[in-house]
Order: structure tokens, then C-alpha cells, then sequence
């Protein structure tokens, strides 16, 4: 919400799937408020979801991934693969890592509920999502084995 404050956006989301409207109130995060508004503006617009969503880039995702990581040691990896990316590549370092491709991202970050890293990747293609997430969790892997 903070940053979809700061960039005067008018809708954000979340991976999880929380959605966030600013038109009515800034911070509504609510399945049935979001599905009342997605209905309003195909009554407004004429359009079905398919035409609202058809210009929108098509992306291949992963879903969540969890890796096992001792809460003793899961920040000083993430803190740590963020170094380490910070140093090659443009990054977004909020609550983890954000790894910037030019046609995908990777993000690794501590879970704040369990012993684990949470990861996921979003690209154009499935191959480059392959690629990039090979990258990340190989990376990852050294990381882990020599804080361990």
C-alpha cells in the first residue's frame, strides 16, 4: 500500500493475490470489494475480462517456492545473496532480493512465519524463467553451504 501511495498507482497487487485499489479508498485489500470492482468496470467498459487483460504482457511464473533455511542463518543469506547481485546487476533490495532482468526478475527473501527462504521468478519466455531461476538458486546454494 505504502508503495502504491508513492506511485500514485491506481491498482497494485501482491503475489499472494491481494489486490489493492486506490479509487475509493487507498488500502482495500478484500476478495469481494475486488471482484464487485472487476464487475463494475466490465459494465462500464462493455468488455469482458478477456478484452480487459488481452494487451497485458505474457509471462511465465513460478509458484512459491519454500527452501529449508535455519532461522539462525536465513537473513544472513539473503543479506548476502544481495551483495552479491547488488555487485553485477540492478537489484531491488527491499525485504530480500529482487534480482532485474530486462525480460524477467528473481526474488529470494526470508520468510518472517517459517525457517525457510521464499522464492520465485517471473520471465517472457519459459526458458529464460529457467535460466534465471537456475542462476538464482545455484548462487543461493554456494551461499548456504558456506554460511552452514
Amino acid at each position: 500500500k505504502k508503495k502504491m501511495k508513492e506511485e500514485n498507482a491506481e491498482l497494485a497487487g501482491e503475489m499472494s493475490g491481494h489486490m489493492f485499489f486506490k479509487d475509493r479508498y487507498l488500502g482495500f485489500d478484500d476478495a469481494l470489494y475486488a471482484t464487485c470492482r472487476l464487475l463494475e468496470i466490465m459494465a462500464d467498459t462493455g468488455k469482458g475480462v478477456d478484452e480487459l487483460i488481452q494487451d497485458l504482457p505474457k509471462t511465465f511464473t513460478t509458484p512459491e517456492i519454500r527452501v529449508d533455511c535455519p532461522d539462525e542463518i536465513k537473513f544472513d543469506v539473503v543479506d548476502k545473496i544481495v551483495s552479491l547481485f547488488k555487485a553485477k546487476q540492478d537489484v531491488i533490495d527491499i525485504d530480500g532480493l529482487r534480482a532485474l532482468y530486462d525480460d524477467g526478475w528473481g526474488l529470494v527473501r526470508a520468510s518472517n512465519t517459517q525457517p525457510a527462504l521464499v522464492l520465485r521468478f517471473e520471465a517472457l519466455s519459459k526458458k529464460r524463467l529457467d535460466e534465471i531461476r537456475n542462476e538464482i538458486e545455484s548462487e543461493l546454494n554456494i551461499i548456504i553451504k558456506e554460511i552452514k
